[in-house]
């Protein structure tokens, strides 16, 4: 079994949920208390081992590639200025992970932007986080996660855990199979945002993925939907059809949508919370706001 050691973040949309905030910006760059929300993505897959991403982009994105990069002249400044914890950090998120980028250049869905990474990834299994789901973890990230369940079963993974009824609609909500253990099960369907009634469970998939490169041939051989976009989740579908074993693993951790707006403002308010800089004063903030 080959080890997981590449990962690709999709970061093309266009994040109109939270316009006009993403207008000139791409949302992976909102900022949750001092650090662009992409950068969480990457400092946890690189905490789980990963040593090579890739990062899907789209237009008005360079500002993503500029964040990782090294940078002379701020660097450099904050030598001169003595600000060497600051310098730290700098130097910190050139030093992450090998990087690349791929571009999409046509917004034709989520299947699409995976199959850009197909050269990267060759014939390797590899984890997929989308570039607007932050996973807060105390102990294990949710890619470490993952990634044990591969181990352990040998089969693609998808990263689920149990949504309100009423919220199924939003979601690709997996049908489960056979329970093999307590956190997983096998995959029998995988239904695409159903509504109340056909909903096979509350299991929904939430950003994290890892999959066979045999999702790429799955892709390939699936035809555009609706808007001419190729959806990852008919690949997967195409994978079960085809035999091949995919399996839920309901992870552990507090999962934040910031493509949203409440999301992006939960987020702002548990990490600040979390953030020794901050958690204090905002504690006192709160406090003196908040009156319920």
């Amino acid at each position: 079994m080959r080890k997981v050691t590449k990962a690709v973040i999709p970061a093309a949309g266009l994040g109109t949920r939270v316009l006009p905030a993403t207008k000139a910006q791409p949302k992976e760059m909102l900022v949750i208390v001092d650090k662009p929300s992409l950068q969480y993505i990457v400092e946890e897959l690189v905490k789980s081992g990963i040593t090579d991403i890739v990062i899907i982009t789209g237009r008005n994105k360079n500002s993503i590639e500029d964040h990782f990069d090294y940078s002379f002249e701020l660097e450099e400044t904050l030598k001169e200025q003595g600000k060497y914890k600051l310098l730290e950090k700098v130097q910190y998120l050139s030093n992450l992970a090998n990087i690349f980028y791929v571009r999409q250049t046509h917004p034709m869905g989520l299947g699409h932007a995976i199959l850009k990474a197909k050269p990267f990834i060759g014939n390797e299994p590899f984890v997929i986080a989308l570039g607007d789901d932050i996973v807060h973890t105390e102990g294990k990230t949710a890619t470490s996660q993952l990634i044990e369940t591969y181990e352990k079963y040998g089969a693609s993974v998808l990263g689920v855990q149990n949504v309100n009824k009423k919220d199924v609609c939003k979601y690709g909500i997996v049908k489960p199979g056979i329970t093999l253990d307590e956190k997983t099960v096998a995959v029998e369907n995988f239904i695409e945002k159903p509504s109340m009634e056909e909903a096979p469970s509350t299991l929904a998939c939430l950003g994290r993925y890892l999959l066979s490169s045999e999702i790429f041939k799955s892709l390939e051989e699936t035809k555009p939907g609706k808007g001419g976009e190729i959806q990852l989740t008919d690949g997967i579908l195409k994978m079960l059809k085809n035999g091949k074993k995919v399996v839920a693993h309901n992870f552990t951790g507090k999962r934040y949508d910031i493509g949203n707006k409440i999301g992006l403002l939960k987020a702002n308010i548990d990490f600040g919370l979390r953030n020794e800089e901050t958690r204090e004063d905002l504690i006192k903030y709160l406090k003196e706001e908040v009156k319920l």
